[in-house]
């Protein structure tokens, strides 16, 4: 692991394009002292680029590696499952029945000491079998990568991985593939979750990145389990909360600056922002009027109303590339 560390980093240390993943799909206290060899001989010759541990499903690099010079973020693989699925994972790493809830990982990582950045590396991919490995199964569709994606990001995430299918896979006539692709993987790119990503983007870059956090505290009252929980960020002037179902849902606006606050509904499945009009401080009831359904998630914009991130006649956020 030595030799192959210091293989590689003096082929790759000046090239610009470079983010090192050590491990792959796998438990980091298995060979742990490979992977320590072959990171810190990277690390030793390459101290230029990006370092993290690619972990097995429902783990976190945190878990082994959070204390570790080399590890410059964490990455954790929410991985396939939907709720309840165990497939005889044998010590199972997380509680029952929260394979779904992506969150839990961001929370959990950023409570730790250092505080490192965190990224979902593997969540669920765009047309792949609940659980992976049946392709018989139902397959996961544009609304649960978009929900896996605001959940992550909105809880604290840097950013976000993407995945499809026949994508990740390449796959083409002629060329087999695994877990029941079939679909080319030019024509999966006309995919909408693949073309939903986008919005989040756009979103995120809209407003202020750096002073961003996450913030529960903002859903006043009592928040909801599984597909009905909502989750908050905020900057200093603005919030932003993900609500999945479009369950009602109360809004503490005093948890950003300013007396009068400016509100938008963010449609996240085509990018459409629709004005809803100025509000006083205090706590505040919304439902979309689209109503209540799994899938049918939006994101709801409140701003400090002397800050202009967003114009009241926009129909959509403009691009950042």
């Amino acid at each position: 692991a030595k030799a192959y560390g210091k293989f590689l980093a003096e082929r790759y240390k000046d090239e610009p394009n470079i983010i090192w993943f050590i491990g792959g799909d796998i438990r980091g206290d298995v060979k742990t002292a490979e992977w320590e060899a072959l990171a810190t001989s990277i690390k030793a010759i390459d101290k230029n680029h990006l370092m993290t541990f690619h972990p097995r499903g429902r783990t976190t690099s945190a878990t082994w590696f959070n204390n570790a010079p080399w590890l410059d973020f964490n990455m954790f693989q929410s991985g396939h499952r939907r709720y309840g699925q165990r497939f005889g994972d044998g010590d199972y790493p997380i509680e029952e029945n929260t394979e779904e809830d992506n969150w839990r990982f961001v929370e959990r990582s950023m409570a730790m000491k250092p505080m490192k950045p965190v990224i979902d590396g593997e969540p669920i991919y765009e047309e792949i079998p609940h659980g992976l490995h049946d392709e018989n199964e139902l397959l996961w569709k544009d609304y649960d990568v978009r929900r896996y994606a605001y959940w992550s990001v909105f809880a604290g995430s840097f950013g976000h991985t993407y995945g499809h299918n026949s994508i990740m896979q390449f796959i083409k006539p002629g060329v087999g593939g695994a877990y029941g692709a079939k679909k080319p993987w030019y024509d999966a790119l006309n995919d909408p979750g693949f073309n939903q990503m986008k919005y989040l983007k756009n979103l995120m870059l809209t407003f202020p990145f750096f002073e961003r956090v996450p913030d529960q505290s903002i859903i006043a009252g009592q928040n909801g389990e599984r597909y009905d929980r909502a989750i908050a960020t905020r900057g200093n002037d603005y919030l932003m909360v993900y609500n999945y179902t479009g369950r009602p849902m109360e809004v503490d606006f005093s948890k950003i600056s300013g007396t009068k606050k400016n509100a938008w509904w963010y449609t996240t499945k085509d990018g459409k922002l629709e004005y809803i009009g100025e509000f006083d401080n205090g706590v505040h009831k919304f439902q979309h009027d689209s109503g209540y359904c799994s899938g049918n998630d939006h994101v709801l914009i409140v701003v400090d109303s002397s800050k202009n991130y967003l114009n009241k006649d926009w129909t959509e956020i403009n691009a950042h590339e």
